[in-house]
């Protein structure tokens, strides 16, 4: 028994020691290199707090081309795609029945004027009759009566022919709006009429609108904002590839309703698109800022670090030693982060390596290089 408690004791033993002995390895061994870091100067940048809204273009003026009259289309007069002008014909329909009504109703309309003229005539000889005891108060009443015929003839035939040329001008489809045109639904020879549905569509792209949603709290804290400075909000877009569309807009409309079940409002900005490249109905991000972008404290998100207690960050002082900063984060953009309190302008802040250092080691820092400090190691 002796034995085997003399053999557990150096067990034992040797387990603390070798537990003793592994310790300092967590440690800066002494003559070990300092480990080599990436540190980057905590720097003095504008940072500006931004919203984000999924939106939805919209043309300011959309018309959707139909057939008036029924008849074979014409020769096409654009190109899928084409800008447009306001007025310019684009669709034509077969012309030749409407040009017989038209000419049918002037030669109506002539017959009924000389109808008129020979009245007129009638009535005037029988008030010369009546005049000179001649004639008689029966017929010269017969002759007024013939005479508002006539007259009432010609306003019937003048119409007829108003609706008629009307119906002919509707074979010349023009465009309403300046504008582009999207694909024709019907290929030249096609029988169409009123009841068709779109023969093609015309949106104008120059400006633009853009629709997005926002809720009540977050549009509060916009109208406090703008009450302290009216021209104040900028808005931006993010176009599908993550860029920065180069135009500013402006918000000019907000709905006087709120959605029941999102607690958002439609808020409408206009756009400039002079090089056509937002189109109507495409999802876009919207970006609302402030003109004026604060200047803040900021560094590249890879330095900062989380743990239950909150955001810290591994700094270099002047000796190369490591300390550890307790921070409080603001707005991040870009890769860099706003930092609102524990940290000042001009701090060696380690930005790649932090997992090789403690607080109060030593270490080899060198300055980071613009791609590194976006990208934590």
């Amino acid at each position: 028994m002796k034995y085997r408690r003399s053999t557990a004791s150096m067990l034992v033993a040797a387990a603390l020691w070798a537990a003793c002995s592994a310790a300092p390895a967590l440690a800066q061994q002494p003559g070990a290199p300092p480990p080599a870091v990436l540190v980057q100067a905590a720097e003095m940048k504008p940072i500006a707090d931004q919203a984000e809204f999924i939106g939805r273009a919209a043309a300011v003026d959309k018309v959707e081309l139909r057939a008036r009259v029924k008849g074979f289309l014409g020769p096409r007069k654009f190109a899928d795609g084409d800008q447009v002008k306001k007025d310019q014909v684009v669709f034509t329909i077969e012309p030749e029945t409407y040009q017989a009504a038209v000419d049918q109703k002037k030669a109506q309309l002539d017959a009924a004027r000389a109808g008129l003229a020979n009245a007129e005539t009638q009535l005037k000889r029988a008030a010369e009759l009546l005049r000179t005891s001649t004639g008689t108060q029966v017929t010269y009443d017969q002759r007024l009566a013939e005479q508002l015929q006539a007259k009432a003839q010609v306003e019937d035939s003048s119409a007829q022919l108003r609706d008629a040329e009307l119906q002919l001008s509707y074979t010349e489809i023009k465009s309403p709006i300046d504008g582009r045109i999207g694909r024709a639904a019907f290929s030249p020879g096609n029988l169409v009429s009123p009841d068709s549905g779109v023969l093609a569509t015309i949106v104008s792209e120059n400006p633009i609108r853009v629709l997005f949603s926002v809720t009540q709290r977050e549009l509060l804290d916009a109208r406090r904002d703008q009450a302290t400075d009216p021209n104040g909000i900028a808005v931006r877009i993010r176009l599908a590839d993550g860029s920065i569309y180069k135009e500013k807009g402006k918000i000019d409309f907000i709905d006087n309703t709120v959605d029941a079940k999102t607690d958002g409002q439609i808020v409408r900005a206009t756009f400039p698109n002079p090089d056509g490249m937002l189109t109507d109905g495409q999802t876009l991000r919207v970006i609302i800022e402030g003109e004026q972008v604060p200047t803040s404290v900021a560094v590249p998100q890879a330095a900062i670090a989380q743990d239950q207690t909150g955001a810290y960050l591994f700094v270099v002082n002047d000796k190369n030693v490591v300390e550890q900063k307790r921070v409080r984060t603001g707005v991040s953009r870009d890769g860099m982060v706003a930092i609102t309190s524990g940290l000042k302008a001009g701090e060696r802040v380690i930005v790649q390596g932090q997992q090789r250092v403690r607080p109060g080691m030593t270490v080899n820092p060198s300055v980071a290089p613009p791609s590194a400090s976006t990208q934590k190691q």
